[in-house]
């Protein structure tokens, strides 16, 4: 696997540029990026300067956490709170996903996208209104296990760690989720089916192919 070093920034800026002439493959109006990866690998900080990158383009955008479409505690906890098979496949609410998200960004659609839907501090709805993206703008989902759903992104970007760093960087509470990408990787091989790929075992000197 061959990658380049690069900066956060530089990484932003290049995908920005990329993105600026991303057409939707399904002909719609509004292009939607994957940022996948692990709690740990935080790609939503990418996301975000991504996000920065195309405004100082003049090009809007929406980033979305998945975080924020947990299912409700009482079905995702169902089987306890650290069964791996749950957290697989269970937690995160993809039929409002579809719903709230990659509906109305269909071809045809209206633009009007429910940021979130669920707070998992409250375990309550969130309430909050609508986002109207303009035709043009871009969507940048960000969360994990992503690349396993069929969703219907124009581009993938997969933030990589090492099974060592993904260990280490992930908090030991949480070490029960661990096995979860170790099936994510054997069954779905993220790294390799990606359009863009970073590798951020080092935080601080990430690499990338693209």
């Amino acid at each position: 696997m061959r990658l380049e070093a690069i900066t956060w920034d530089r990484l932003a800026e290049q995908l920005a540029d990329r993105l600026l002439g991303l057409e939707p493959a399904d002909g719609g109006a509004w292009p939607r990026v994957a940022f996948d990866g692990a709690p740990a690998a935080q790609p939503g900080d990418l996301a975000e300067r991504v996000a920065e990158a195309l405004r100082v383009r003049g090009r809007p955008s929406l980033v979305v956490d998945t975080e924020d479409f947990l299912r409700p505690a009482s079905l995702r906890l169902e089987h306890g709170r650290r069964d791996v098979e749950s957290y697989y496949g269970g937690w995160f609410d993809t039929s409002a996903l579809w719903r709230e998200v990659f509906g109305p960004l269909d071809p045809g659609g209206d633009g009007r996208v429910l940021p979130d839907l669920w707070d998992p501090v409250t375990d309550r709805a969130t309430r909050s209104a609508y986002v109207r993206l303009p035709p043009g703008g871009v969507l940048l989902l960000h969360g994990p296990l992503l690349m396993r759903h069929w969703f219907p992104f124009d581009l993938t970007v997969h933030v990589l760690l090492s099974p060592g760093a993904l260990r280490r960087r992930t908090p030991e509470s949480d070490h029960w989720i661990l096995p979860a990408f170790e099936r994510y990787e054997s069954e779905t091989d993220p790294a390799a089916t990606a359009d863009v790929l970073v590798r951020a075992d080092d935080p601080r000197h990430p690499a990338w192919r693209g």
